[in-house]
């Protein structure tokens, strides 16, 4: 009450003394008329001690007592104001008593912005404060709401007088958002703890970090501090849009850096799915105030498709290197002194396949994680990668098995290493069906599937190309009895094919080690080459009998020999369940063409023999005939001219066995005389 007084005789004093300035026309008069307010003023010392008051206001901020001293600063600037709105009103360009004034109120400026320092200190802190003190929030936030109705009521005066106090409006609301924007901003930057160099999982790390820290935060903010607020603050609202705004810029420089291929893969499942989903702002406890569907993306589609960009081209590289090393791993285990390891059946392998598409589901796996069409762009590439590289790993057996050839006793376990080459073909079939299952949708199958067709055609050809190079080595190891066929010595007993049967099934021994479908190919290849070869041996006229005898003798004999072979194949054949009769019955019908007692009856008999097999030529018939020995030339003439009437007609199962036998250094004219 002794305040108000002296104010309002202050500002009788005071408006006295401008009403008698201005009635003055003596400079002399006005200045003691002057000195009169000086006096009023003085005298308002002795009543209200401002400076007490700004020691006893600056003690209550040191105190952490903001309501009581925001009650202090408040008295002083009203007074303040007070005087200065009085001096205004009566005399707006006095400059030299508005300075009066505001000086002797020097110190409430200093004591507003103390103040502001201590509120924002608390708002930095917020999070923290309103779980342990949440009192000391509501006082900052009250202190903050009676300065805005503060500085509604003056800038409302202002529109009627023009007057507006020093430091006004103060807009301390909007301070107040500011802060808790930067100290959002400042609290996501600060989670990064390490570096690439320091931490190659750094970004999951700091990634991670920033979900725990934005969902406890918001968390917080829903539960609790939404009551310290008034309701037209939407202080939740307002925090939600802060934290996606600050991640959204995080999100941006991150994007920003050179990321490395599965540095962009983190960043880019986090923003996309990480963030919408229940580990984040689709939480229970967010819920209903955080609806996803309204958040804008954290990242542009102009930045996520560069970065998408730039990860399958890194990608392509990587796999590439991965494909190229893998390869030459397992080329290095090809020479090794010991065999490869076996399946869970027993089937010779390398690791190769497994590698490789354990490499493929990773990648596929996290491609998935971000999007379904970034999932099929990696299959696209995986498999197109794979034709790439089973071209090379063609190459590469092929080149293994020419070393072979050059050195046949190096590598050691050439045949052991060459089967699982053969076997990972299967495996390599069979993994990429799995993976095109797995991770193909069936509508847009048709877009991937015409890289099939040439993987297996590549697969198939690297298998028979390997099952060759076996069949070889048999082979090889066959000629000198095979040589020995058709012979004088082999005619007096020679127990040829005795050992081809025996060598033959001792290479299968060891074939029993190759996966089903390539050892059924290679068992009927074996089949095949075999008569094939008895054949040749046949048709190189290594023998002509002498006699009906002789003739019988070694008729005789090719059909035991047929017999023996029959027994073999369908020993080795066992389990496939195909006829494997129809070769050997060729060595038969030759044997029967040779058997045949009756010449006059060789017509029929070669005749029978073409009409079987298409593929027979004139050489060979010719051929045939000279080892009987004992055709005349008309008979000959007569066959001849038959056959150039033309070859029958083959059946679609044929397999053509007389094709590739070349007779050497015989034609048909001298088979004729």
């Amino acid at each position: 009450k002794d305040i108000q007084q002296s104010l309002a005789d202050v500002s009788k004093d005071w408006r006295q003394s401008i009403n008698t300035i201005e009635s003055l026309k003596d400079v002399k008069d006005a200045v003691v008329q002057h000195s009169q307010l000086a006096a009023a003023v003085e005298n308002l010392k002795n009543i209200f001690s401002v400076p007490e008051i700004v020691r006893e206001t600056q003690d209550l901020i040191e105190q952490g007592a903001l309501l009581q001293a925001h009650r202090k600063l408040m008295d002083l600037e009203c007074s303040r104001d007070g005087l200065m709105y009085e001096q205004y009103r009566m005399d707006s360009g006095n400059t030299r008593d508005m300075t009066l004034i505001h000086g002797y109120f020097g110190s409430t400026q200093g004591l507003s912005d103390e103040l502001a320092k201590q509120l924002w200190m608390v708002l930095q802190r917020s999070l923290v404060t309103v779980r342990r003190d949440p009192t000391l929030l509501v006082s900052v936030v009250r202190i903050i709401e009676r300065e805005e109705k503060i500085d509604r009521r003056i800038l409302d005066r202002k529109k009627q007088t023009g007057f507006v106090p020093p430091g006004r409006p103060k807009n301390w609301k909007e301070k107040m958002f500011t802060i808790l924007e930067r100290t959002v901003t400042t609290r996501i930057e600060g989670t990064q703890a390490d570096t690439r160099e320091s931490d190659k999982m750094w970004l999951v790390r700091h990634l991670e970090i920033i979900r725990k820290y934005v969902l406890d935060d918001l968390i917080v903010a829903k539960n609790l501090m939404v009551q310290c607020f008034p309701p037209h603050y939407e202080i939740f609202k307002n925090l939600l849009n802060m934290y996606h705004q600050a991640l959204s810029t995080r999100m941006q420089d991150l994007a920003s850096e050179d990321l490395e291929a599965n540095e962009i893969v983190s960043l880019l499942t986090w923003v996309l799915n990480t963030y919408t989903s229940t580990e984040m702002m689709r939480n229970v406890e967010l819920a209903p105030e955080v609806d996803v569907g309204t958040l804008e993306p954290l990242l542009s589609p102009h930045v996520v498709s560069e970065l998408l960009d730039t990860y399958m081209s890194t990608l392509t590289s990587n796999i590439i290197a991965w494909l190229r090393k893998a390869l030459e791993t397992d080329k290095k285990d090809w020479v090794k002194e010991t065999e490869p390891e076996a399946d869970q059946d027993g089937y010779y392998q390398t690791t190769l396949p497994a590698i490789v598409f354990q490499m493929f589901e990773q990648n596929l796996q996290v491609a998935a994680q971000i999007s379904e069409d970034l999932k099929t762009k990696v299959l696209v590439l995986c498999l197109q990668q794979m034709n790439s590289f089973l071209s090379r790993y063609k190459d590469e057996a092929q080149l293994y098995k020419e070393e072979h050839l050059r050195n046949r006793q190096h590598p050691h376990c050439y045949v052991q290493y060459m089967i699982a080459i053969i076997n990972n073909c299967q495996t390599f079939k069979e993994s990429i069906v799995s993976l095109k299952r797995k991770y193909l949708k069936n509508e847009v199958e048709e877009g991937v599937s015409p890289s099939q067709p040439s993987m297996d055609g590549i697969l198939d050809a690297i298998a028979k190309e390997g099952c060759s190079g076996l069949l070889e080595e048999v082979f090889l190891d066959l000629e000198q009895h095979l040589n020995e066929l058709m012979t004088k010595k082999w005619l007096l007993g020679s127990n040829a094919v005795d050992i081809i049967c025996v060598t033959v099934e001792d290479y299968f021994n060891d074939f029993a080690k190759i996966k089903k479908p390539y050892k059924k190919r290679m068992t009927a290849e074996a089949h095949r080459r075999v008569v094939v070869e008895y054949l040749r041996a046949v048709m190189q006229k290594r023998i002509s009998f002498r006699s009906p005898e002789e003739r019988k003798e070694g008729a005789e004999k090719m059909v035991r020999e047929a017999e023996q072979l029959r027994f073999l194949f369908r020993k080795l054949a066992s389990g496939f369940g195909e006829d494997v009769d129809g070769y050997c019955d060729t060595i038969v019908a030759v044997a029967e063409v040779i058997k045949l007692t009756d010449p006059s009856l060789l017509y029929l008999e070669v005749s029978t023999l073409v009409s079987k097999y298409p593929d027979i030529r004139d050489d060979h018939i010719g051929a045939l005939l000279a080892v009987r020995g004992d055709a005349s030339r008309d008979m000959k003439q007569t066959i001849m001219e038959t056959l150039e009437q033309g070859p029958a007609q083959a059946s679609p199962s044929y397999v053509p066995l007389f094709k590739d036998i070349v007779v050497p250094s015989l034609n048909v004219a001298k088979l004729l005389k």
